[in-house]
């Protein structure tokens, strides 16, 4: 009897939230009541259509019809008080000199909102090409900041989807402090040349799903942080890019510990890299990234299809510093197939200080067509435990030099 009421609480439920949606009051930026037209600057119109959705009692919708608008910047805050929806229909399209943004670090923002939807088959296209051109992150850790296109803050029970996010300046997707959100049937694209534009990067986030996405980038397709937890990427074609990368972790002071990560379905293509973990030597605090499984992945004509990098230092050498403080342990990697760039195929780092621990390799058939040496594989620093794999990919130990 209990489970039968259950069961009927739970129906009516979702009949109300269907029935909410089928109703829900709809906040046309180009109506007459906010003014918006094709063409020019709709930050004003489309912020006052927000604020007034969110004012609402009722699930509300914002709707940005088909076309092509300016939007300088905007910051959609909540709290709401009831579900709301922006749909993006047409294309919104940021000023191409970062400058302009009162903002540096963010184009548009979600803050403080729950049963948030972001759909509509639009696109945030955020005019990267100037920004990339003046960007020197790579060799500057002083740099200016650079806008994200989409930041997401302190979002709960919520999803984006059916939106492509366009040429960003930096980030594409910025997670963080979001829980139970999905992100799924997104499209993410910039050139490969465009630096530090990665598809989606997640922190100190729980209960976040990416599933069947298109990303293609000049940096990680997705990356995942310190204080990351129960994070599922499932269904993802990845290309160009460096991959699907869990840190960098452990350069900064009290980072939190990673745990609970899967990969799975996903076909990663002309990527530097494949699967990867990062970590920084010399950290100044201990945490641990564990629970991390990758299965049934493909890798096309990947570099570095399975990595564990525990030396990782792109601005100067560090082979001289102390070891990562970052203690990885229970990694799995599961029915990894296809083609590697580089006869290097699986390189594990592991730190010097804490080893990792528990790591597995079942299914492994990674091949190698180039003439720069037979197919290999090398680790340092830990003994995986290995079924189906060939003597070549078997993971020989062996004292490791940092990635150039």
């Amino acid at each position: 009897m209990a489970m039968k009421l259950s069961l009927l609480a739970m129906l009516l439920f979702l009949l109300l939230a269907s029935t909410d949606k089928a109703h829900a009051s709809v906040f046309d930026m180009t109506s007459a009541t906010y003014g918006a037209k094709p063409g020019s600057d709709v930050s004003k119109a489309l912020a006052k259509a927000w604020s007034d959705a969110c004012a609402s009692p009722s699930a509300s919708k914002v709707v940005v019809p088909s076309g092509t608008y300016k939007l300088k910047e905007v910051t959609f805050r909540g709290p709401c008080k009831a579900p709301i929806e922006m749909q993006v229909r047409g294309t919104l399209q940021a000023p191409e000199d970062a400058g302009q943004l009162t903002r540096p670090d963010t184009w548009v923002g979600f803050q403080y909102i729950d049963m948030l939807t972001l759909s509509g088959g639009g696109t945030f296209d955020g005019q990267g090409a100037l920004a990339w051109s003046q960007n020197d992150c790579h060799k500057n850790k002083n740099c200016k900041p650079i806008p994200i296109n989409l930041r997401f803050e302190f979002i709960t029970n919520s999803k984006v989807q059916d939106i492509t996010s366009l040429n960003s300046k930096n980030f594409h997707m910025h997670v963080f402090r979001c829980n139970h959100t999905t992100f799924q049937h997104l499209t993410i694209t910039a050139p490969d040349e465009s630096r530090n534009t990665d598809g989606i990067h997640i922190g100190a986030s729980t209960g976040i799903n990416i599933t069947h996405a298109k990303i293609g980038t000049g940096d990680d397709c997705v990356s995942i942080g310190d204080d990351s937890h129960q994070i599922t990427v499932t269904d993802v074609t990845c290309g160009p890019g460096h991959g699907i990368s869990i840190g960098s972790l452990g350069r900064y002071k009290e980072e939190k510990d990673v745990t609970g990560i899967i990969v799975k379905n996903c076909t990663l293509t002309n990527t530097q890299n494949g699967v990867r973990i990062k970590t920084w030597p010399d950290s100044p605090s201990p945490s641990t990234a564990s629970d991390i499984h990758y299965e049934d992945i493909i890798m096309v004509n990947v570099s570095n299809p399975i990595l564990i990098d525990q030396l990782y230092c792109p601005y100067t050498r560090c082979d001289q510093k102390p070891p990562s403080k970052v203690k990885i342990s229970n990694v799995s990697f599961k029915n990894i197939k296809g083609s590697s760039f580089t006869p290097l195929a699986i390189k594990l780092v592991c730190s010097k200080g804490i080893p990792c621990e528990n790591v597995e390799f079942t299914n492994i058939d990674l091949t190698y067509g180039g003439d720069q040496g037979p197919l290999t594989s090398l680790c340092s620093d830990v003994k995986p435990t290995i079924t189906g794999v060939i003597k070549a990919l078997g993971c020989a130990t062996s004292s490791l030099a940092p990635l150039p």
